[in-house]
């Protein structure tokens, strides 16, 4: 477990061993720092696992079949007779269908239930899912291997050669993508954090890194244009997760933006 999650361990351990746990809890923060990992070792601490522990890893769209095989697992009395618990990686994954029959697991939870639910983006989730767990936020710098920070590297070096740049270079760009050797979420994620770096550059000042390096032309734009790039992204990143959006002209509009 990271040093930097010790708060959300002792949270947690001090409400099980006052038998105050709640049924459900969001573990919401970036991507990659250790939240299905710390949600494996707390239901290991409880001393909840197989056949009592169910997790659900998957990296695309999360069907209601899928919240079904969670309900009939719940239902069930625990075999090692302590808690039956669920962990839900990506649960913003969980298309709209799936989340609305997952409330009635989390309004109706039966015996020593615990679930958590892990995103990296919570506001994708129901208003009404949010309200019925306990939010615990985690905080870090997503672990990167070498391969995947010089890929992001290379991604956002072309993309920014065309930043400020006329129509006609910025479609020829799109036109030049092979989505099939490079991922539209990559493209997307190296953009984003691009210009969340440059938010933070204009709030705190420059910072030593792989971003300080790189000059582009925005640099100079606003933090508002930027926040409005950075929700554009998010909502071309959420079309592709849950439809089949023609990525080359989802690519054309975020260009046209930059």
């Amino acid at each position: 477990m990271s040093i930097s999650h010790n708060k959300q361990w002792s949270f947690l351990k001090e409400k099980f061993e006052l038998g105050q746990l709640s049924h459900s809890y969001l573990l919401s923060g970036s991507q990659n720092i250790g939240k299905l990992d710390f949600a494996k070792m707390f239901c290991e601490f409880i001393e909840c696992k197989f056949p009592d522990l169910m997790v659900v890893d998957i990296k695309e769209e999360i069907k209601i079949e899928k919240i079904r095989e969670i309900q009939d697992f719940l239902s069930y009395k625990a075999y090692n007779g302590g808690f039956k618990s669920v962990i839900v990686a990506n649960a913003q994954l969980m298309n709209t269908e799936a989340q609305n029959c997952f409330l009635k697991t989390l309004e109706e939870p039966k015996g020593q239930t615990l679930i958590f639910l892990i995103s990296s983006k919570p506001d994708m989730l129901l208003d009404t899912i949010r309200s019925r767990c306990q939010q615990i936020k985690f905080f870090g710098v997503p672990e990167e291997t070498q391969a995947e920070i010089e890929k992001g590297e290379q991604i956002l070096s072309q993309l920014l050669k065309v930043a400020g740049a006329d129509m006609a270079a910025k479609f020829q760009y799109a036109k030049s993508v092979d989505f099939e050797e490079t991922n539209l979420q990559d493209i997307l994620a190296s953009l984003e954090k691009y210009s969340r770096y440059l938010i933070f550059k204009k709030a705190l000042g420059d910072k030593k890194g792989y971003f300080s390096s790189i000059k582009s032309p925005m640099e100079n734009y606003s933090v508002e244009k930027l926040k409005n790039i950075i929700e554009l992204i998010e909502d071309i990143n959420t079309k592709a997760t849950f439809t089949n959006i023609n990525q080359k002209l989802a690519l054309e509009n975020l260009l046209l933006e930059i």
